[in-house]
Formats: structure tokens, sequence, C-alpha cells
């Protein structure tokens, strides 16, 4: 069974490396596997400015590069430690792990849903107010 997409005009997405842009509205029917990836999902290198953003970024470019994998892999591996570091949440350390099994075994697009999940809970972090220590 085809996986379909609708694009609304001017959407873009990635198909196995290449950037495409519709036209009109488009109804896009997939038939085989390919490494997709809608516009929303598409993060621009400057926009990678936090530790959990880093790593999207990293496995978003082993996705859809898979010429250059390895060097995105490595990038990931160095990436997840430092990640796995900074981590106290247990949640989020688990959330790390499930995001590494899948980047380990090349499930890339899987991850990125872990890596969105990373995202929104170092935003939510970043927004507490730091507790103070009491005098």
């Amino acid at each position: 069974m085809a996986l379909r997409i609708t694009l609304r005009d001017g959407e873009k997405i990635i198909v196995n490396g290449a950037v495409l842009r519709a036209v009109g509205r488009t109804e896009l029917a997939v038939e085989n596997n390919v490494a997709l990836l809608r516009g929303r999902d598409v993060m621009n290198p400057d926009e990678a400015n936090t530790p959990a953003r880093r790593l999207y970024f990293a496995c978003m470019m082993a996705y859809i590069d898979p010429a250059n994998q390895t060097r995105h892999q490595d990038a990931i591996v160095t990436l997840v430690r430092e990640l796995m570091d900074a981590l106290s949440s247990a949640e989020a350390r688990a959330m790390c792990i499930s995001f590494a099994q899948k980047a380990a075994m090349s499930d890339f697009y899987r991850a990125l849903a872990d890596c969105r999940w990373l995202m929104n809970y170092e935003a939510a972090a970043m927004a507490r107010p730091i507790a103070t220590a009491a005098a």
C-alpha cells in the first residue's frame, strides 16, 4: 500500500536528499521505501543552537544524506554522550537511550521523533526558573 502525502502550495519535502517544492496543491503516492522528510521537520543549520537541536540536525542529516552517513553518525555519538551527561531526569535519559538505539540501527526517521521529544523537554527545562540554594 502506498504512502499518500498531500502538500500545500509552496510546501517543501525532501525525498532521498532532493528538495522538492509543491506548485499548487499536490498529492503524492510513494510506492517504495525512500528517505522522506516534510518541510516542517527540516531544520536549518543555524537553528541547531542547543544540544538537543544539534542532535536532531545530525540525525536529520544522517537520514537525508546517506553518502556521508558515517560522518553524521560519528557526530550523533558525540552529541548523545554530551546530552546524556547534561540530563538529570530519568525520563529524559531513557528517551535519549531510545534515540541512541534507533540511530544505532540506522532508523533515523523514528529517532527524529525521540529527538523532537528531547527538544521539547530541553525547551521546557530552559524556561523553568533556576532553583536557588538556600542561604
